[in-house]
């Protein structure tokens, strides 16, 4: 039937996906990192701590101290065209647009920081999009990621008169697709290395242990992840578990204590990847590439290499297309 002459127009009906990853500060300077840090620890999926007792510890300690701190390592890894872990996000999200062309709208987030959640969303609503497919890069559930990206996403539609249909990536930490593309990014990487490693350390994110017995699948994911990974390869593999913070007992072994114990162990040329980033940032670049080798040279360690996330990579690109064509079944027409 056609619409009156007075009625608005109405953007062709479209099928949206919106990458979404942890975040990153605006800028590698103290009062930008002060505000992403307020924003991501303030959210009571990241720290589980009643607010009455949190809040006097973050704002009267942790955001008068941490930032400048902070600051330091991301100059560090900062490039011309940003934090790396919002540079990789959008040539991925490009990448996915230029393979699926027309068929698929394309975007990307970042749960705390710009470009946020609610502005993507509200612009591929706007563009047409009455589906849309949210994809949190997080290989490993982790109610502290996947789950408060998914919440804010949740919490839009509630505020939504007319609301998207909306889908959510599941976690992928045993995907064949997943293990496939980190074999393959990783064998190409250790080729092409002007040493041979005695050891890979696969290190993840760290976690405050009292959240495995919480209920949440991440430490068991991560260790799967390693298990089927290790069983793909050829170098003995090793798994530990990083970036710890605050007094609590977090998963272990710490990545940390692992470099520093392994000289001794007789490990003393070792390659490290991280296969629970979908993309290096912060964490990779600087507390594993620089930090981590600083601490596996001073125990005697005389060769260290750190390899790339799989980014935007043939592999990581490959096997993002493959996930996600997979969800959008139904939705949209395969190639």
């Amino acid at each position: 039937m056609k619409p009156p002459a007075d009625h608005p127009t109405i953007p062709p009906r479209k099928v949206g996906v919106l990458l979404i990853n942890l975040g990153t500060p605006d800028a590698p300077e103290a009062p930008a990192v002060r505000r992403y840090l307020a924003e991501f620890l303030s959210d009571r999926r990241v720290v589980e701590i009643p607010p009455i007792a949190w809040k006097p510890i973050l704002h009267g300690i942790i955001l008068r101290t941490r930032p400048a701190k902070s600051a330091h390592a991301y100059r560090q890894v900062w490039t011309e065209h940003g934090s790396p872990l919002a540079a990789i996000t959008r040539r991925q999200a490009e990448a996915l647009q230029a393979h699926w062309g027309d068929r698929v709208m394309v975007d990307w987030a970042m749960r705390y920081g710009n470009p946020g959640i609610r502005l993507a969303v509200e612009k591929l609503f706007a563009a047409g999009c009455d589906r849309i497919l949210a994809a949190p890069l997080y290989p490993q559930y982790c109610a502290a990621t996947t789950a408060t990206a998914n919440d804010t996403l949740f919490g839009m539609l509630a505020e939504m008169r007319w609301q998207p249909a909306l889908r959510t990536l599941p976690p992928y930490h045993d995907d064949p697709a997943y293990i496939g593309a980190l074999k393959n990014s990783i064998e190409r990487q250790l080729a092409a290395l002007d040493f041979t490693p005695d050891r890979l350390l696969l290190s993840f994110h760290g976690m405050p242990e009292r959240t495995l017995f919480k209920g949440d699948p991440y430490h068991c994911h991560c260790r799967k992840t390693a298990r089927l990974l290790g069983e793909q390869l050829s170098i003995p593999t090793d798994t530990a578990f990083q970036s710890r913070f605050g007094r609590a007992k977090w998963l272990e072994p710490s990545t940390e204590n692992v470099l520093a114990a392994y000289p001794a162990q007789g490990v003393r040329k070792l390659a490290i990847a991280a296969p629970g980033f979908s993309a290096d940032c912060i964490e990779t670049i600087e507390e594993l590439g620089i930090r981590g080798k600083e601490t596996f040279e001073a125990a005697g360690g005389t060769h260290f290499a750190r390899l790339d996330c799989l980014n935007d990579s043939d592999e990581g690109m490959a096997m993002l297309d493959a996930i996600l064509s997979r969800e959008l079944a139904g939705w949209v027409t395969p190639a």
